[in-house]
């Protein structure tokens, strides 16, 4: 069993942020960094193919967007990763479509940052600064948590891998939410069986607060296409609410290979079928089937990418059970719960940035602030 002081749940940008804040802000505990997927990314994280090496494809989120050019302790945090290259001002155009796949006007775009080679390149980039008594730990899913004498313990769900600390903080919301009672079988969201009703005040009203968050379910389709030479390519092609209606397709995205060939991802919209852990896998099938039939129709502004996805490769179907927060969120001041030691972090923290990558960096630099004083 590995004991810290601190353990992080998700190495997200709100995670892997966090890490790196405590690290430079002076934070002497050692941290444990707990992440479901392979490596480091969240929804920022690239999917790499085992018998492809040199395969990268963004299949979450493929930008860090701003409002407004990034000032103070955010522009600090970010300057490094500007000044090494890993994170680059995104240059390619995003393009609209309405519901005759048309080219129309969208809204502004504002500031947008491209991880570089990947958007995971930024996550792995802020880990690289961490300084001191720090450890990850990839490739584990946990289920069970328990708080007791001062103590959390987490568990897998076979409890094969076991982690003690004296805090914890959550980045994402599956051991919190409601919404994981169906997807998963659990009977109650782990936090709430480790902490009962009463025992802290502050925490009954986050999780409250959480579970009235709402949260798009996405269905990302990964497909690899052959070379394709079109001088105007886009990075990101977004459909109005027409489109979206029609074809049940969010945005595509666009990602050039070192070899010249092109990956793209199709972020499909869900249609509101249950998802349990018996209906996913047909969910799956059902979803790619989907949206294999309307991007042609989508693709029409591009003659040659509708070509090419004669000979394209389906890399398969990833679903994003929370895609994004689009309502409801936690208020900043119950991100850290002091009587029960638990933090809360992520782009689900009511603020500027929510439901972007702004507001999980945002957040992130909060909580590290409260857990130094704590």
């Amino acid at each position: 069993m590995i004991e810290v002081d601190l353990a992080i749940v998700g190495a997200g940008l709100a995670g892997c942020a966090l890490t790196q804040c405590l690290g430079r802000s002076g934070f002497d505990g050692s941290t444990l960094l707990i992440e479901a997927g392979r490596g480091p990314g969240g929804r920022a994280s690239s999917r790499r193919h085992r018998s492809d090496p040199i395969w990268r494809l963004d299949h979450g989120a493929p930008a860090l967007n701003f409002s407004a050019p990034p000032q103070g302790a955010i522009a600090e945090l970010l300057q490094p990763l500007l000044d090494q290259g890993v994170l680059v001002e995104e240059q390619r155009p995003l393009v609209w479509l309405d519901g005759a796949a048309q080219r129309i006007d969208g809204p502004p775009q504002g500031l947008s940052y491209a991880g570089s080679p990947t958007m995971a390149s930024v996550c792995e980039a802020l880990l690289r600064q961490v300084p001191g008594q720090h450890q990850s730990a990839f490739g584990c899913r946990l289920r069970w948590l328990e708080h007791s004498s001062g103590r959390w313990l987490m568990a897998n769900a076979e409890r094969t891998e076991v982690f003690a600390a004296k805090r914890l903080v959550l980045t994402g919301t599956l051991l919190a939410h409601p919404r994981s009672l169906a997807m998963l079988a659990w009977g109650e969201p782990p936090l709430r069986t480790a902490v009962p009703i009463g025992a802290d005040p502050q925490l009954d009203a986050a999780l409250q607060a959480i579970a009235g968050i709402e949260a798009s379910v996405r269905w990302n389709w990964m497909l690899a296409l052959p070379a394709t030479q079109i001088s105007d390519l886009p990075r990101q092609v977004w459909l109005n609410d027409e489109a979206q209606q029609r074809w049940g397709i969010e945005r595509l995205v666009l990602q050039l290979q070192s070899d010249g060939r092109l990956g793209l991802v199709v972020h499909g919209l869900d249609d509101g079928q249950s998802i349990t852990p018996e209906s996913q896998p047909a969910l799956l099938r059902h979803h790619e089937q989907r949206l294999r039939s309307a991007l042609p129709a989508v693709l029409q502004p591009w003659p040659q990418l509708q070509q090419a996805l004669e000979q394209a490769e389906s890399y398969g179907v990833m679903r994003w059970g929370a895609a994004v927060p689009t309502a409801g969120g936690l208020p900043a001041e119950l991100q850290w719960c002091s009587k029960s030691s638990v933090g809360l972090a992520g782009d689900w923290i009511l603020g500027p940035g929510y439901g972007c990558g702004e507001g999980a960096l945002r957040s992130a630099m909060a909580l590290a602030k409260q857990l130094k004083l704590a």
